[in-house]
Formats: C-alpha cells, sequence, structure tokens
C-alpha cells in the first residue's frame, strides 16, 4: 500500500505530537510538599491495660453487628501487646490483623491509604513497599500527639474492619 508524501507528513506528525504529549504529562508523584506527610513522632509504647481497652471497644463495636473478628494491637515498636480472636473469626485474619497494626504504626498512618494508592489512584508502586498491605482496618493510636501503637482488625470485609478499629481506636485518646 502507499501512502502519498502528505499523508507520511501527516503521520509523522501526529506520532510525534503524541509522543511529545505524552512525555510531558505531569507526574502527580513529583508534587513536592511543604510539609513532610504523616509525620506523627513515635512516643512510648502503649501500655497493656490501654491495649486492652481499645481491643475492648473495637469487640465491642464488632458484637453489635455479629462481625466475627480478629483484634491485634501492637506497641510503637510494632511489637504485639494485645490480641483477641471472636468466636468463629477466620484462622487466616489472625495474622492479617496483626499485619494491619504493625503496617499502621511502622508506616505512620492507616492502612487505608495504601489501598487507596492503589484501588483509587492507580499507583502500583506501593506493591513494592516492605510490610506494606493495603488493605482498611490498620489504625496508627496517638495519644498527646504521638504514636504510641496501632490497632488491626480482620475477619470482616474492610469497611467492617476500619468501623470497629475506629471505635478501639476513639477511646485511646
Amino acid at each position: 500500500m502507499r501512502f502519498p508524501l502528505f499523508s507520511k507528513a501527516l503521520l509523522l506528525c501526529l506520532v510525534t505530537h503524541a509522543a511529545s504529549s505524552f512525555a510531558q504529562t505531569p507526574n502527580p508523584l513529583d508534587a513536592v510538599p511543604e510539609n513532610m506527610p504523616f509525620n506523627i513522632p513515635y512516643g512510648a509504647p502503649i501500655s497493656l491495660d490501654m491495649a486492652d481497652a481499645a481491643i475492648g471497644a473495637a469487640l465491642n463495636e464488632a458484637k453489635q453487628h455479629n462481625w466475627a473478628l480478629n483484634i491485634a494491637v501492637v506497641d510503637s515498636g510494632g511489637n504485639l501487646v494485645a490480641f483477641k480472636r471472636m468466636d468463629g473469626a477466620q484462622l487466616a485474619s489472625i495474622t492479617i490483623s496483626e499485619h494491619k497494626a504493625r503496617t499502621a504504626v511502622k508506616f505512620r498512618r492507616e492502612t487505608k491509604v495504601f489501598e487507596n494508592a492503589i484501588q483509587v489512584s492507580n499507583n502500583l508502586y506501593v506493591e513494592t513497599l516492605d510490610d506494606v498491605i493495603a488493605s482498611r482496618g490498620g489504625i496508627p493510636l496517638v495519644v498527646g500527639g504521638k504514636l504510641i501503637g496501632a490497632i488491626g482488625c480482620s475477619g470482616g470485609s474492610g469497611s467492617q474492619d476500619e468501623v470497629a478499629c475506629k471505635a478501639g481506636a476513639a477511646l485511646i485518646k
């Protein structure tokens, strides 16, 4: 098939323009924020009494809805402090609840941030980060502006896990 010279020139112009337009598309990850996000300072580790209270509040929330959850609280170093497994909660969610809590404390943010990064913002690089779980239900526990630990829930849907964790986190002030 033969293209007239004009058609070849037009095609070359369109391809060149498309390539240069693509190359000029700004990458939103190149934006440099003025302040460092998620910069909560680490504090002293959560006490067992506080961890038990947070689990109790999450447990009560789950019971109100008949959700069988696993609930874990870690300290500011990511070490397990307290754990409860409700009757009938799935076994796989034992380690998932701990993983959610550890991710929340290590990265100083709710695990929902990672879920949104992948599902909403299509920032797939998040999958390459060590120790990340991109599922909601991991909430940092902050007292006096310092991160003292995190709570993680698993066994329900992500939104159910998140609701129970937020009930536990709300108790810690």
